[in-house]
């Protein structure tokens, strides 16, 4: 007879499937980003990544699995957020007494994981009802009240991409504690250079309209 599992072997699995799953969706974000940015160099550009990723089918593949992997992701996640005002209050009495940055962070994270689970999904079907995906759709879009929605979610993105990747190298000893106040910086200059790569992409994108 097989002997049940621990609920210390449950919580190992899962926090390696977090893990895991925000490694992967942080990879995608960042090149998805990169390509998104080309359209600072040329329109053209762009416009030519998204014609070769929708005619090798690999838009129309990802979208549907990037969106099931944000479920997976924040499902799991979900577990250790303080969605009652009560658990939230604490959290953030605690975060008060201990004075300890990397608190502070996680609780940026759950906010902007609420902001991404919303965001995330009609972000992926307006592009993906809209094909092909052009620099003038996008533009388009831009001018008929996406703007907005935009200048929200691109910093929650970053905000949560850059601070998950910190958590994770603590988690998995690639940042020392002695180190951490170094890598923390060192992540804040890469998510400013990705937001002002971000702005310059939403600022060029809005004039060609």
């Amino acid at each position: 007879m097989l002997a049940s599992r621990s609920p210390a072997d449950v919580r190992s699995r899962l926090d390696f499937w977090q893990a895991l799953s925000g490694a992967v969706l942080a990879l995608f974000i960042c090149v998805h980003l990169l390509l998104e940015g080309s359209v600072v160099i040329s329109p053209k550009l762009t416009n030519g990544i998204a014609w070769l990723l929708e005619v090798t089918f690999m838009a129309q593949v990802a979208a549907p699995c990037l969106v099931l992997l944000i479920l997976f992701h924040f499902w799991i996640a979900a577990r250790k957020m303080p969605f009652r005002a009560g658990e939230l209050g604490v959290f953030v009495r605690h975060s008060k007494s201990l004075r300890e940055a990397d608190t502070w962070l996680w609780l940026v994270q759950v906010f902007t994981a609420v902001v991404i689970l919303a965001g995330a999904f009609f972000h992926v079907y307006t592009v993906m009802t809209d094909l092909p995906i052009t620099v003038d759709g996008s533009s388009k879009r831009l001018h008929d009240g996406w703007l907005a929605f935009y200048v929200i979610f691109l910093p929650c993105i970053i905000l949560h991409t850059g601070i998950g990747i910190y958590r994770l190298a603590v988690k998995f000893g690639i940042c020392s504690r002695a180190g951490r106040d170094r890598f923390r910086k060192a992540v804040w200059i890469i998510m400013a250079c990705y937001l002002a790569l971000g702005t310059l992409a939403l600022t060029r994108v809005w004039f060609l309209g």
